[in-house]
């Protein structure tokens, strides 16, 4: 399943650069994350509540940023295990582009999962993506803004 959209962030790119770089911002602005921590330059140690229709998980795993091209774009990408509730793995390219005093950010999310909350079905599982994606594009725009 894959999800596109964008963000139009009032910051400079540098600025939306650092801040997709800054783990206690991306903490913040990721739905149910209870804890992120950076283990190297590319390597993020996570985990992440999520609550998909009747099923509450709680994912632990590791995120890692590769295709860096500062201050451009990357591709974060993570995978998790929630215990009885299965896996789920994904991730984003994000492109950041210059358009005056702002910065459109470019995203192309895919997601995967595994084990129980696979069986809820595809649509539930989709708006729950679409839901969680669109929320944490819209919090980083608040954080880096400060909408």
């Amino acid at each position: 399943m894959d999800l596109t959209g964008e963000e139009r962030i009032v910051a400079p790119r540098d600025t939306v650069w650092k801040a997709l770089n800054d783990p206690e911002i991306l903490k913040a602005c990721i739905p149910g994350c209870e804890s992120l921590e950076r283990i190297s330059d590319t390597e993020l140690a996570a985990v992440v509540g999520v609550k998909i229709g009747p099923v509450k998980a709680r994912f632990k795993g590791k995120v890692e940023l590769s295709n860096l091209n500062p201050p451009q774009s990357y591709t974060i990408s993570g995978e998790g295990t929630g215990g009885i509730a299965g896996f789920a793995k994904g991730g984003a390219d994000v492109t950041l582009i210059d358009e005056g005093a702002e910065t459109v950010l470019a995203y192309v999310v895919n997601a995967d999962v595994g084990g129980k909350i696979a069986q809820l079905g595809s649509r539930l599982i989709a708006s729950t993506s679409k839901k969680l994606a669109t929320q944490f594009f819209e919090n980083f725009n608040a954080a880096v803004s400060g909408g």
